[in-house]
């Protein structure tokens, strides 16, 4: 038998406890037949204002995943989604295949890492795209590791926009406009691509629209991270409003 509700695709989706933008996004985009079950990476909302304190919070988030993969696999979930960032770059291509592998042995079913993701997703756009610009919601020491992954992967970064939120919970606090502001602040003629990182700011609505205004993508991690599921899974359904990531590819 299967899952009355799930009856395509059950994912177990990984957040940490902070998160407030994964879940809604990630339930946005499931189409019939496909569910959601998240399990929680609990950390505390502790201050991030320094290097170090980022560091911090990274140590928290290592310390608590595995608990959270043990807890959504006792759904049987037929896929991992990894609604975490920062991690899935850390130490560039190396180590973000590292962690894939080790995930996968935990978890025991295919794991969908947003690194992984958005490297799938600047590829489905073509193999001429390699100059590209980032945001994200991080301090310079996470900055340099989004910096290390794409460039171990042969892009060239023409901008980088670290917004140095102040804690975990409040990434999501960032508002539309100021997430329009930095996608803006980092686009030049010669730039082929914006990524946005960090899940747990909600830019996917805003990606949408800036693909309009820029005429090129705009990668939001979220949206790639779920179409990577999806077509991971053999799941080819066209979804509109979410940009051209999982309208066209």
């Amino acid at each position: 038998m299967t899952d009355s509700l799930g009856w395509r695709r059950k994912f177990g989706v990984v957040a940490p406890s902070t998160n407030t933008s994964v879940q809604p996004e990630y339930d946005d985009m499931r189409p019939r037949g496909v569910t959601n079950h998240f399990a929680r990476i609990t950390i505390p909302d502790t201050a991030v204002r320094t290097d170090a304190e980022f560091l911090a919070m990274m140590h928290n988030i290592r310390g608590a995943t595995e608990a959270a993969i043990d807890s959504v696999m006792t759904c049987s979930p037929d896929y991992v989604v990894m609604g975490m960032s920062a991690e899935t770059f850390w130490d560039g291509a190396e180590g973000a295949d590292v962690l894939h592998s080790r995930m996968e042995k935990r978890a025991g079913v295919g794991v969908a890492l947003g690194s992984h993701a958005v490297l799938a997703a600047l590829r489905a756009y073509g193999s001429d795209i390699r100059r590209i610009s980032v945001i994200t919601p991080y301090m310079p020491v996470g900055d340099s590791m989004v910096r290390k992954f794409f460039t171990d992967n042969g892009f060239e970064i023409a901008a980088l926009e670290g917004l140095k939120c102040a804690s975990p919970m409040l990434i999501a606090h960032e508002t539309p406009a100021r997430l329009r502001q930095a996608i803006r602040a980092v686009d030049a003629p010669d730039v082929q691509a914006v990524v946005q990182v960090g899940t747990n700011l909600a830019c996917a609505a805003v990606a949408t629209a800036a693909e309009r205004w820029l005429d090129k993508p705009v990668i939001a991690i979220n949206t790639a991270t779920y179409w990577y599921a999806l077509r991971q899974n053999g799941i080819q359904d066209r979804l509109d409003g979410f940009g051209s990531l999982l309208l066209d590819y």
